[in-house]
């Protein structure tokens, strides 16, 4: 197998390829337009980098999974999850991220590189107060660079396409995973309990 090695390399195969709207579309703050379709996301991907490695985790909130405080900075809320914090291990360690935004319908994807920091700033943590629980830490992102992300990719794997949707019946339970992963484990009712227990601790 052929391996490329350096950057040259990449060029020769891609360069030629490279139009001059791929990179006007990258600005150093949020455009209105910009703002506006992130502020439509409910769901991003949070990549970050550390010591033991990178990580890539889910984020999600139907009113929007960032809060923008202003054209240069967004705040994303902890809640509820596995408590593994390797996002924000990272983050305390290496402030370097980045976040694709993903909106339900549209084949346009949302891009944000940055930094960001982690707090647990009472003020701060009861601005998203909701049904009474709110955050246990919230990330505060500093835009380096914001950009739009060719459709292409979505559109070919025609991602809202209710007529491609994986019926759930034929995909393994998180118990039957589990049990997958580590051998000896009660799935069954681990699956049984499952849906009150993720209803309960959703905030």
């Amino acid at each position: 197998m052929k391996i490329i090695g350096s950057i040259e390399e990449l060029g020769e195969i891609y360069g030629a390829g490279l139009s001059q709207a791929s990179v006007d579309k990258v600005t150093k703050a949020l455009t209105p337009l910009y703002r506006g379709m992130i502020e439509m996301s409910p769901f991003a991907a949070l990549a970050t980098v550390g010591p033991e490695g990178l990580d890539c985790s889910p984020r999600g909130d139907l009113g929007g999974v960032v809060r923008i405080i202003d054209d240069r900075t967004l705040h994303l809320p902890d809640w509820r999850g596995n408590n593994r914090v390797d996002s924000l291990s990272n983050i305390v360690r290496d402030p370097r991220l980045s976040l694709m935004f993903l909106i339900p319908g549209s084949n346009t994807v949302m891009r944000i590189n940055g930094r960001g920091v982690v707090s647990n700033d009472e003020a701060l943590l009861a601005s998203f107060e909701m049904d009474g629980k709110h955050p246990r830490t919230v990330t505060v992102i500093s835009i380096v660079e914001v950009y739009f992300q060719c459709a292409r990719a979505v559109m070919r794997a025609e991602l809202w396409n209710a007529d491609h949707f994986v019926d759930p019946a034929k995909l393994p339970t998180p118990g039957q995973m589990l049990k997958d992963a580590v051998g000896d484990f009660d799935h069954e009712t681990y699956d049984r309990e499952w849906p009150a227990r993720a209803a309960k601790t959703m905030w």
